[in-house]
């Protein structure tokens, strides 16, 4: 893995605050000329240091105050049924993320809603309906204290 300097540590830091930055902007804020930053950013992308670009919509604003944390454990553990999961899990459009767990749990999986009604549904509906799961824990978050998308380096 390539190692990147101070100037490409700073760029992904602006673009992880601010995505809509210009490179204009990010030059300026540097002391440099667009044309190494744009240079820069587009060899950040092409590397896969920069996945991709998007807005972080509000939750509450789009009708979905609700989150719930869904600890799932499976009843057999071999890849086959692993792998069945986790393409259902990736159908459901109500799952925001999945993750494969070590401990005690086997799925993480988090959820924005409408309510609880709707999450009851979507339990009875849905999650209900994949056969290789074992238990199923639901928690709810009463207030978020701390969400950032940005990584710390």
């Amino acid at each position: 893995m390539e190692l990147l300097d101070e100037t490409d540590l700073k760029i992904l830091r602006i673009l992880q605050n601010d995505a809509k930055k210009t490179t204009k902007d990010i030059a300026k804020q540097l002391h440099l000329t667009a044309s190494p930053v744009y240079e820069r950013i587009r060899r950040l992308e092409k590397k896969g240091y920069i996945k991709h670009y998007v807005a972080i919509l509000d939750k509450k604003m789009l009708n979905r105050p609700v989150t719930a944390i869904c600890m799932v454990s499976l009843r057999y553990h071999n890849e086959g049924f692993i792998d069945t999961f986790e393409q259902q899990i990736k159908e459901l459009v109500e799952v925001q993320e999945c993750y494969h767990m070590a401990g005690k749990v086997d799925f993480f999986l988090k959820i924005h809603l409408e309510g609880l009604e709707e999450y009851h549904e979507f339990v009875r509906s849905k999650l209900s309906k994949i056969h290789n799961i074992g238990v199923l824990e639901s928690y709810f978050v009463l207030k978020e204290v701390h969400n950032t998308t940005a990584i710390d380096f």
